[in-house]
């Protein structure tokens, strides 16, 4: 990075502290701070969305899974996209919710301040992890762009990340919601140049490093691009990963957000809670969201364009979160315009404004369902200014922390996106069923914690011979295939970076997994860098080879092997150009780390599992974390005494009262609503019993086809993209 880049960065972080020095001085109340007044409009609103959805950890992960899986890979961020038309009728709920903080919302529903401060714990922990991932990725793409891992001795996360904490904290507790959600209108433009400057910057790099510049151009790049990377790296629903993203992962994935979503703190406000009607929360929603989905596409076309460009590279051999931070320095850096600088400020701003969203929803929920609840009720609204303030800080420090102890940012996301769970249940039945209980929530919320958070850490203490149990310790069969086809340029190019790669490992001793595990160097250097890619050149018939499968079913850190690996034929197998050879292991395991409790319901029911994939073993965790919190929440609240009528009419009355831009209007007609709940209950599907399903009007349908259709437009448009210069 030379000055013009470091003068970028400066710039940017002035503006952002600049924001929120001038929105400190329009905050006046708790509305002001934690929901901006409600006044925003459908600009600000999609932004919000936008900014807040979009992490700077996604880039990153997409730019790894394009890596290692090709065009697939993109389901590691476009998994959200068949979530997007729910948000049409989601958006309508924050907004008359009416509430400040999604804590709030258990409080009413289940007449239990206890719950908003359980809720409030959960949101802890959840955005330390899921912020966590974006403190990561940020270093992760620092690091090949400032070309060193460590400043004076100094690993260089422990300086990154406190500086972004600190520019954070800086603008979002002086200038609440307001400066988050103008800083985030900055921020979404930064991210939008973020997903689509590499594209074609990297098409004319790859026409000037193997093409003709004087005679070519980008869609030149796309022709080479094509001739450099194997055929299947362009397939959407498949790849060379053997299965890493098959659709069944997809559709439990899609599942599983979908679920969970709902829950995440910062929905009550970007949401719609903070919009000034219903259709800006709708619209703003909808369309901040899809506005990511198409970023996502730019992300993938990215990935294939530097896997194209920088095959053989060492640094992304060794770390495939990598790609994009070498990318960007390899592809910007040569033309010297402050744009690394740019490609940096974009991605700290892809984390920054979803920071500062997360910080100051955390701090309402501290300060409402905590501070206000338990410790001062009788708090005034500049006292409870000062706690949010203060209050904001844990998220980020926690953040911090997490990020600067763990590297592994696609682990640290899926931990967070699997801590929902625990509320999912009790917010989907609690909307639309009365006999939801507060005591079947606290049944439902405790077995979820101990099935599928404290089990896995327990069991193996109480019964330490579940380690060597020979049924809990077998993995999977080990699955070789085998590919005959012709070598393209990205082949040669990584036999040549995994060469160098492995050769440094070697003369250096820089093998993590070797000092953990003290296996011999060329099998942990193997773990490292991978399978040796075949020597050949282009256009020369190769045999490429991909392992799968050798996995842990029970066991979360995996299994140690005793002595040396021993293999099995299970079954061999040739059809067309492709080899299957199916191996188990002969070896005894040992589990290692935490146990997959809920698998032991598929070991009771005789599922076999040897020869699942390591895709198929995730997403059969799904369906139990689904499921199971809904069917115990269920049959605990038919248990369970009923809630009072009285409470449930004026929650239900309210959810029915389409909300008016105008307080005093809204205010008015909730009173009206209140006094007479019958009167709303006309629209009701299910009249006479416990459901609270209403019916849909015209806007609700018509927004969600069209939703809808625009999924479909998106993964035409990244079919379309990927298709471009195929021969």
């Amino acid at each position: 990075m030379t000055w013009i880049d470091f003068t970028v960065l400066i710039l940017y972080f002035v503006v952002m502290v600049a924001i929120g020095l001038w929105s400190m001085r329009r905050v006046k109340g708790q509305e002001d701070y934690f929901m901006g007044g409600r006044g925003f409009g459908k600009l600000l609103q999609t932004f919000a969305a936008f900014g807040a959805g979009t992490g700077a950890h996604e880039p990153v992960t997409v730019g790894r899974t394009g890596w290692t899986s090709g065009l697939s890979g993109v389901w590691s961020a476009l998994m959200w996209l068949f979530v997007t038309p729910i948000y049409w009728i989601t958006g309508v709920w924050y907004r008359r919710m009416r509430h400040l903080t999604l804590g709030d919302w258990f409080v009413e529903r289940y007449s239990s301040r206890a719950l908003g401060a359980a809720y409030t714990l959960f949101a802890i922990i959840f955005y330390m992890f899921y912020l966590s991932t974006m403190f990561s990725a940020i270093t992760k793409f620092a690091v090949p762009l400032l070309g060193v891992e460590a400043v004076g001795g100094i690993d260089l996360k422990f300086i990154i990340v406190p500086i972004i904490a600190i520019i954070v904290i800086l603008y979002g507790v002086l200038g609440g919601l307001e400066a988050a959600y103008y800083t985030d209108l900055i921020q979404g433009v930064f991210i939008i140049l973020l997903s689509v400057l590499l594209i074609p910057f990297g098409l004319l790099a790859l026409v000037r490093e193997f093409g003709d510049p004087a005679t070519q151009g980008i869609m030149d790049g796309f022709r080479i691009m094509h001739e450099r990377v194997p055929a299947d790296y362009f397939q959407l629903f498949s790849g060379p990963s053997a299965g890493e993203f098959p659709v069944q992962y997809i559709v439990s994935l899609t599942l599983l957000v979908l679920v969970g979503i709902v829950v995440q703190p910062h929905f009550i406000a970007t949401g719609g809670g903070s919009a000034k009607s219903e259709i800006e929360a709708r619209i703003g929603l909808v369309t901040g969201n899809f506005l990511k989905r198409l970023c996502t596409v730019g992300w993938a076309l990215t990935a294939l364009i530097a896997l194209a460009l920088l095959a053989g590279n060492v640094e992304i051999a060794k770390d495939p979160d990598r790609v994009w931070g070498v990318a960007a320095r390899e592809i910007l850096g040569p033309l010297n315009f402050g744009l690394v600088g740019l490609m940096l400020a974009c991605l700290m701003a892809a984390m920054m404004s979803s920071a500062d969203t997360y910080m100051i929803v955390t701090s309402g929920l501290v300060t409402r369902n905590v501070y206000a609840a338990f410790i001062n009720t009788k708090a005034d609204d500049k006292t409870c200014l000062r706690v949010a303030r203060g209050a904001g800080l844990v998220i980020i420090l926690g953040a911090s922390l997490i990020a600067i102890t763990k590297a592994d940012v696609f682990g640290q996301f899926k931990m967070a996106v699997e801590l929902p769970i625990l509320f999912a249940a009790p917010f989907w039945i609690g909307m639309f069923w009365r006999r939801a209980t507060k005591q079947a929530v606290w049944i439902s919320i405790g077995f979820s914690v101990v099935f599928f958070f404290v089990l896995p850490y327990l069991l193996p203490v109480i019964s330490p011979s579940m380690r060597t149990n020979p049924k809990l310790t077998q993995p999977t069969h080990v699955v070789t295939t085998t590919v005959t086809r012709k070598a393209t340029a990205a082949d040669v190019a990584k036999y040549e970076g995994w060469l160098k790669a492995t050769n440094e490992a070697r003369s250096t001793g820089d093998d993590d997994l070797l000092k953990m595990i003290g296996a011999a160097p060329h099998e942990a250097i193997l773990k490292t860098v991978g399978l040796e890619p075949p020597l050949a050149t282009v256009g020369e018939m190769i045999a490429v080879r991909s392992k799968s499968g050798g996995k842990s079913i029970f066991w979360r850190d995996g299994l140690q092997a005793t002595g040396e690996l021993a293999f099995e034929t299970v079954e061999e197998s040739r059809e067309g150009i492709t080899h299957t050879l199916v191996q188990r292991a002969t070896n005894p395991h040992t589990g290692k780390g935490s146990f997959n409790a809920d698998f032991l319901v598929y070991l009771w029911f005789g599922v076999d599992l040897s020869q699942a994939s390591k895709a198929t073993i995730e997403t059969l965790r799904l369906p139990l974390r689904l499921f199971m919190p809904f069917l115990v929440l269920i049959i605990a609240s038919y248990l369970t005494r009923r809630q009072d009528d009285e409470s449930l009419d004026r929650y239900y009355a309210k959810m029915r009262t389409v909300v008016d831009p105008d307080p005093e209007i809204d205010r008015a007609n909730l009173e009206a609503a209140y006094a007479n709940p019958a009167k709303s209950a006309g629209r009701r599907l299910f009249p006479k019993t416990d459901w609270e399903f209403v019916r849909p009007r015209r806007i609700d349908v018509v927004g969600f086809i069209i939703s809808v259709g625009i999924c479909v437009l998106i993964i035409g448009l990244l079919t379309f993209l990927a298709s471009i210069g195929r021969p």
